[in-house]
């Protein structure tokens, strides 16, 4: 990028966040390039190019999410990187809670959004401790069993 990149990118994170609460569809679809490609590392078949999907992603969330706030607690630039922790929380319209965290790793050339590396999950709050986690992830569930009984 640039020299002044980093104004530039930090621009464009803050009509992004702007956008999503403001529930600002345009706005926020403005923020990418048409170009635009978001890969899902840990749900690959989720990756997709294009803004216009972008559009209908976030058509859908306002919908299903009317009280959708964004917080970016964190950010790091790096050239044309940019490192975000994203907080998205509210309520959907079938009364339950909605909270997604984790991390968005953004490509940005100018004052767009190129890409991104999309690191986002639902929180959970029942799928147990990090004991448990670790027998599910490692295929000794019956093992963890044992140790916490």
């Amino acid at each position: 990028m640039a020299d002044g990149a980093g104004e530039g990118a930090m621009e464009v994170l803050q009509r992004l966040v702007q956008a999503v609460n403001a529930h600002d569809l345009e706005g926020l679809v403005s923020c990418f390039s048409e170009g635009f490609c978001n890969e899902t590392p840990a749900h690959p078949p989720r990756s997709f190019r294009g803004v216009e999907q972008v559009r209908r992603n976030w058509t859908q969330i306002f919908a299903g999410v009317p009280d959708i706030k964004a917080q970016v607690p964190r950010t790091a630039l790096d050239g044309g990187t940019a490192w975000t922790e994203w907080e998205l929380s509210g309520t959907r319209t079938d009364g339950a809670d909605f909270l997604m965290r984790g991390v968005v790793i953004f490509g940005l050339s100018k004052a767009e959004i190129t890409s991104a590396r999309f690191y986002l999950e639902p929180v959970e709050e029942s799928s147990g401790d990090v004991n448990a986690h670790a027998a599910r992830v490692a295929g000794t569930v019956a093992a963890a069993a044992e140790v916490t009984s």
